[in-house]
């Protein structure tokens, strides 16, 4: 442990650390970027104690910055927090530092730190301990089971085209739902032959949909009562359905007030344009980092209004006959209906806290 020093009182600590499943590596350095000294500690409670203590004797602790705070490092973030202290995201170092600054725990630390104080990173994470946090687990489930349903049914057309010849000719041609059915009503009995087998490997596959499928419902209905509660003025949006408010309301996370404006959250749904100009050229682009998945929620809830929203038909109409493409018109939707959900979803946040 490092002696208290004279001046600890009137020293700013900036700590770094570079979490990993088993053990943490901090560095602190002062508000002058001079090293104070590094630690290593275990990932548990006993070693984030251990941490904070060490953290505390060298200064007054001004930040901790963290990377990975969403994954090996959300127990510190969340024990840290508790504590009091302000933390703030880190992302991992570019690939040219690291290139010339070599790799390893006490480097990575050490960087986290650096940018902290020279304002690189300045994201605040997200607390992962309320309802969106719950929101966010069962929408894990639901889409890993959504996937495993149409994993399941394509491999059972696949089995299909290669089966016996009498058994191909008895299901082709039949919906999806009719197929699914006939295959889990098969009884393949002893097997001694690939139409044995063949109706014992599509009997699994069907039963497998059919679970899922059931899983998937129970996910369902479960994310509509926690979307609605967590955010009612979201869930009125035209178009905004369980499945979309709970993607935005991921990327809001329990603290939403950490994303400063709309313009922000715009970018962080990679929705808002960059300028691209180049000598005489002067345009701009889509911004093609954020979040995906909620790129996607923005996409599918714009294709919705453009087909049932009156208000929507109508501006769409409008900006074609100015020119627009399909593809510029939709971009542009995108933009707005992230305006939209920010004001919503602070609109919630504010009388919730208020």
């Amino acid at each position: 442990m490092t002696s208290i020093p004279p001046d600890a009182e009137r020293r700013k600590v900036i700590v770094g650390v570079d979490t990993h499943k088993h053990i943490h590596v901090a560095v602190a350095i002062d508000q002058h970027g001079a090293q104070l000294g590094d630690l290593t500690v275990s990932a548990d409670t006993g070693g984030y104690t251990q941490l904070e203590q060490w953290a505390r004797a060298l200064g007054r602790i001004d930040r901790f910055g963290i990377e990975g705070t969403g994954s090996y490092g959300a127990g510190l973030t969340s024990f840290l927090r508790r504590c009091g202290h302000r933390i703030v995201e880190c992302n991992r170092a570019d690939r040219r530092a690291r290139r010339q600054n070599g790799k390893s725990d006490t480097v990575d630390a050490e960087a986290a730190a650096r940018s902290v104080l020279g304002g690189t990173s300045a994201v605040v994470p997200k607390t992962g301990d309320g309802q969106i946090e719950m929101i966010r687990q069962i929408k894990i489930a639901r889409d890993t089971a959504r996937k495993g349903r149409t994993s399941a049914i394509i491999t059972l057309k696949t089995i299909i085209v290669n089966a016996p010849a009498a058994l191909r000719e008895s299901l082709a041609g039949l919906p999806d739902k009719t197929l699914l059915d006939r295959c889990a009503g098969f009884r393949p009995g002893v097997i001694d032959d690939t139409t044995g087998s063949t109706k014992h490997t599509l009997r699994a596959l069907a039963k497998r949909w059919s679970d899922l499928d059931d899983e998937i419902t129970g996910h369902d209905r479960l994310l509509d009562t926690l979307t609605a509660r967590a955010s009612p003025t979201l869930r009125d949006g035209f178009g905004i359905g369980p499945d979309t408010a709970a993607e935005m309301l991921i990327v809001f996370g329990d603290n939403p007030q950490r994303i400063k404006s709309e313009a922000a959250f715009a970018k962080l749904c990679g929705t808002c344009p960059i300028p691209a100009s180049s000598g005489m050229t002067n345009k701009h682009r889509l911004y093609r980092g954020g979040h995906r998945q909620a790129n996607a929620a923005l996409y599918r809830t714009a294709i919705v209004r453009m087909r049932f929203h009156q208000p929507t038909i109508d501006y769409v109409a409008r900006r074609t006959a100015q020119g627009l493409s399909k593809k510029d018109i939709i971009r542009c939707l995108k933009r707005f209906i992230a305006r939209e959900v920010y004001q919503r979803v602070m609109s919630d946040h504010t009388a919730r806290t208020t």
